[in-house]
């Protein structure tokens, strides 16, 4: 706004108590953008993205075990039952398959329907209607019906949560045609990403880690939304690119911060979409540093790594100047003992172990 200056005092009196009032709103506009920055949990996060895209779009609903009265295993529901209603907010029984089934029977009518896990290690009892149905019914179809579904829920290995509790299904449902898979890392993509998600005309598995739904940081506001399809780059560098997602984000940045001090430089790029990848960002990040380390907690076997790895292999083979390293879970059931559990996963060491090995000593460049 421009304010002319004039001659007489009744005009400067106006224009100052103009100008009085544009600091006033420009005060209030700056309070309401601090308060919409404050820092959140994940969980909160994902409450809001959900309670945000149901006020928006009446066609989205949300169903799953708890997730109405009690509000969800870990309240990502919390509280949307009395504002929306059971119609909306619709507690299921214990039937993974069934309430799958329900799910993506909904999306083929025309809505939106959220279906949560309480643990996604559960939903291996609904494989066949995710596979057969959710994953396949547009093209079976000959794309007379759409399953715009999101699938979602905790998992991953928690704190002494034992094997069943503890599974990482990332390469289970990889390999199913038809579905994207997007796992969310951090408070402000948590949100995007599931908004973009329940807007997608695509079944979307997403996974959101048990031990991040209580990390806080600020969310984006109801008009931000992120590519389902992109990675993030975390940080930016040049020895060896590290291809990292969800949890490991943060075990791998932990080491990123030793490495530094002994003189190495890493990047580390948070893939989130994990069907397909973005190799755009992996290509260039490659093509950079010439090495790849992919840190996850998938299983080695038939992990996302391992996919990757092999991606890599067949498209970047001349951009390389060593093998691809995989740090990946060992093949075992989780165990309950907090040690042995400890063990069965990447630690921080083992990254600067792997990054060490692979970029050689930072005294030869001296």
């Amino acid at each position: 706004m421009l304010l002319q200056r004039h001659g007489s005092s009744a005009k400067c009196m106006s224009s100052r108590h103009s100008r009085q009032s544009l600091m006033s709103s420009r005060r209030g506009s700056l309070s309401v953008t601090r308060s919409q920055k404050k820092q959140i949990m994940m969980w909160e996060a994902l409450r809001e993205a959900i309670d945000e895209e149901m006020e928006k779009d009446p066609t989205v609903c949300v169903m799953g075990e708890d997730v109405g009265h009690y509000g969800g295993s870990y309240k990502v529901t919390f509280g949307l039952y009395k504002k929306y209603g059971d119609m909306r907010v619709l507690d299921t029984p214990i039937c993974e398959n069934g309430f799958m089934g329900m799910g993506i029977g909904a999306a083929m009518t025309g809505l939106r329907p959220i279906v949560e896990g309480m643990n996604m290690g559960f939903l291996l009892l609904a494989f066949n209607q995710i596979s057969n149905n959710c994953g396949m019914l547009h093209y079976t179809s000959g794309g007379q019906y759409k399953t715009p579904v999101v699938i979602r829920g905790p998992g991953g290995v928690g704190r002494q949560l034992g094997a069943e509790h503890s599974q990482r299904l990332e390469s289970y449902f990889q390999s199913i045609p038809g579905v994207q898979l997007v796992a969310c890392s951090t408070v402000a993509n948590s949100k995007a990403l599931l908004k973009s998600a329940i807007r997608s005309e695509n079944p979307i598995i997403f996974f959101e880690h048990v031990l991040l739904y209580n990390i806080k940081g600020d969310a984006g506001g109801p008009d931000v939304y992120q590519s389902l399809e992109s990675a993030e780059l975390v940080r930016e560098g040049t020895d060896v690119s590290i291809f990292t997602y969800s949890r490991m984000r943060y075990v791998v940045m932990q080491a990123a911060q030793e490495l530094e001090k002994k003189g190495y430089n890493p990047e580390v790029i948070d893939l989130i979409s994990l069907k397909p990848f973005d190799m755009d960002t992996i290509s260039k990040s490659v093509r950079k540093t010439r090495r790849v380390i992919i840190v996850e907690e998938c299983m080695k076997t038939g992990g996302i790594g391992a996919s990757l790895s092999a991606v890599i292999n067949e498209s970047l083979f001349n951009d390389l100047d060593h093998e691809v390293v995989r740090l990946s879970s060992q093949d075992v059931p989780t165990a309950y003992a907090y040690e042995l559990e400890a063990a069965t996963i990447v630690q921080p060491s083992q990254v600067v172990e792997a990054v060490e090995r692979v970029v050689g000593s930072k005294l030869a460049y001296v």
